[in-house]
């Protein structure tokens, strides 16, 4: 019974590595990111291939209850807003979340800079605002990360810098924790001051599952056929 147990974790992990799921897969699928804009991401973050697995998609009345539901809890992740201005311009941003989101946390705050790692992204620009750092004049503008209450969708920074609203219908952005401090007040969306609402469109939020190096997946390789091979023994 525990050989038959270790082949199917290996054969799982395996899946991960050079089955179902290849490097740069978009697991579950996506109507707002394809390869180009997933290989965008993975430039920005700076940390390798990795593969996405989409825990939320916006659907027609949902709350930020649904949000909260399927991606509190899932480690680091990418949220994207697709969103139209009063202009009638559409844009696609959103921001990279190294840490969970959660119901009843509140403020997550990041008091050094090797926490400051969150960014914002605007994916029709392109451009990328990261969290300030703490050499900044005001050592306390990137303190706060994301808020984390079940009555609000997803928030990231204290302007807010990119804020979703409970009903997941409307967004806005007012640059502070995020960003260039000189342009303090203006939105990542489109470049207006000031915090004007855009109207919510979509919203994706997706986990992030590295891909391993060619080594490892030699040795879950290896290792799998030492399984097959013991239990070939076993049925002799």
């Amino acid at each position: 019974m525990k050989t038959i147990i270790a082949a199917g974790v290996l054969g799982a992990a395996l899946a991960g590595v050079g089955g179902t799921a290849a490097a740069g897969d978009i697991i579950g699928g996506s109507a707002l990111l394809d390869a180009s804009s997933h290989a965008q991401l993975e430039r920005w973050l700076g940390a390798g291939e990795f593969n996405l697995s989409n825990v939320y998609t916006l659907h027609p009345g949902d709350t930020s209850a649904a949000f909260h539901a399927g991606a509190d809890g899932k480690g680091a992740t990418f949220t994207l807003f697709d969103v139209t201005n009063d202009a009638g311009a559409s844009f696609l941003v959103g921001g990279y979340n190294p840490q969970s989101w959660a119901s009843n946390e509140g403020w997550h705050e990041t008091q050094r800079d090797w926490q400051r790692t969150a960014f914002l992204f605007n994916m029709t620009t392109p451009a990328v605002y990261r969290q300030v750092l703490t050499d900044y004049v005001l050592p306390s503008q990137g303190l706060r990360q994301t808020y984390n209450e079940t009555g609000y969708g997803p928030i990231f920074g204290s302007g807010p810098d990119l804020y979703v609203n409970d009903a997941l219908t409307a967004a806005t952005s007012w640059q502070l924790s995020y960003g260039n401090p000189v342009n303090e007040g203006r939105s990542i969306i489109d470049g207006t001051l000031h915090g004007e609402i855009v109207k919510l469109n979509a919203i994706e939020v997706f986990a992030i599952s590295p891909v391993p190096e060619p080594g490892a997946a030699a040795m879950l390789l290896a290792g799998l056929g030492m399984v097959g091979a013991a239990v070939r023994r076993r049925k002799l």
